[in-house]
């Protein structure tokens, strides 16, 4: 389990983090959702006492992350999966850290099975895609078969496989009544993963409930009625007072209708239906509704080309490209004749 009471976090004058107090509990996958600069990260990293916080506090099952002389068998995260020694091989990464802890070496083996990494168990972690540091990092997580988990953009690099890998994963280890805490951007993978949601904006907490819970009061359900007399329906509609919105496809949208009923209705009318659908929200959909208002960083506008931007010819030469012995600066003076 993990507690927060009155976490805050200040860098100077901007509140990062402001008075989160929830709790993650074992037995569900509880996801963690903001938008970018919500505060999520330092959230995480203060949890682990990376950063240390202005006020508050977090407890890992009763006790500060600092006071636990093994905390690979408390609480395994992924919070960057490159943050490794890139000189080590995989095995060598994780043997040093089962050492740390006094976790038997033969738990090694076991994780990079697991993960699907014993064939480069031997390479060095420099010359490793992301998605192969991304599943050494949850190697790392699980090395010391802890109560909790926590991972930040856990999918991040995966291929499909390994997406519906680490998904069923922490799915099973909830199961097992292990404490499953994740962050993502990515709201249809946390639809298919988390049962329960805590929210943030600006450093508060905005929700703190199931996902079902979560998408019913943040989002609307409609029915979708599309039939081959428009008029008629209308008129049907109208007479049992049911309030519908007409699309640009000539289809009918009703706000929390009841699709037996609409059925019932247009039966009593004979009435041809071409589609009877109940639309469900999304989960992205009702994140969207609720942060609206705290979003920090807006995109915007268009991207158009400067004024003294010319289109390349056939024979123009190729571009340069920076880090092969070119600089900003001395991108600049080719292009203008002059010095940086």
């Amino acid at each position: 389990m993990i507690e927060l009471q009155g976490l805050t976090k200040r860098y100077g004058d901007k509140t990062a983090v402001d008075d989160l107090t929830f709790t993650v509990r074992p037995g569900v996958v509880t996801g963690f959702l903001g938008p970018n600069g919500a505060g999520k990260s330092t959230t995480m990293r203060m949890m682990l006492d990376l950063d240390s916080p202005t006020g508050g506090s977090v407890l890992i099952d009763g006790k500060h992350y600092r006071d636990l002389s093994e905390p690979l068998k408390y609480i395994g995260a992924l919070l960057e999966a490159k943050a490794i020694h890139g000189g080590r091989t995989a095995y060598n990464h994780l043997l040093c850290l089962a050492q740390s802890n006094r976790i038997p070496v033969s738990r090694v083996d076991e994780v990079l099975e697991a993960v699907g990494l014993t064939s480069v168990a031997d390479k060095r972690s420099k010359g490793f895609s992301l998605g192969m540091g991304q599943r050494l990092g949850i190697a790392a997580a699980l090395l010391g078969d802890p109560e909790i988990l926590m991972f930040d953009e856990p999918v991040n690099g995966l291929d499909p496989e390994g997406i519906h890998w680490i998904r069923n994963l922490m799915k099973e280890l909830a199961a097992r009544g292990r404490t499953v805490f994740v962050s993502s951007h990515l709201m249809s993978e946390m639809a298919l993963t988390a049962e329960h949601l805590i929210v943030i904006g600006r450093g508060k907490l905005m929700a703190d409930t199931s996902m079902a819970d979560f998408i019913e009061k943040n989002s609307r359900s409609y029915v979708r009625v599309r039939t081959p007399d428009p008029e008629k329906l209308r008129d049907a509609l109208a007479a049992a007072s049911i309030t519908s919105v007409t699309t640009l496809d000539g289809a009918f949208e009703i706000q929390d209708g009841d699709p037996a009923r609409i059925g019932e209705l247009a039966a009593r009318h004979q009435l041809v239906l071409h589609e009877l659908s109940p639309q469900l929200a999304s989960l992205e959909e009702a994140f969207m509704q609720l942060t609206a208002d705290s979003v920090e960083y807006h995109a915007g506008g268009t991207l158009s080309p400067g004024p003294e931007a010319v289109l390349p010819g056939p024979d123009a030469p190729a571009a340069p490209q920076w880090g092969a012995g070119w600089t900003e600066g001395a991108g600049k003076a080719a292009r203008t004749g002059k010095e940086s």
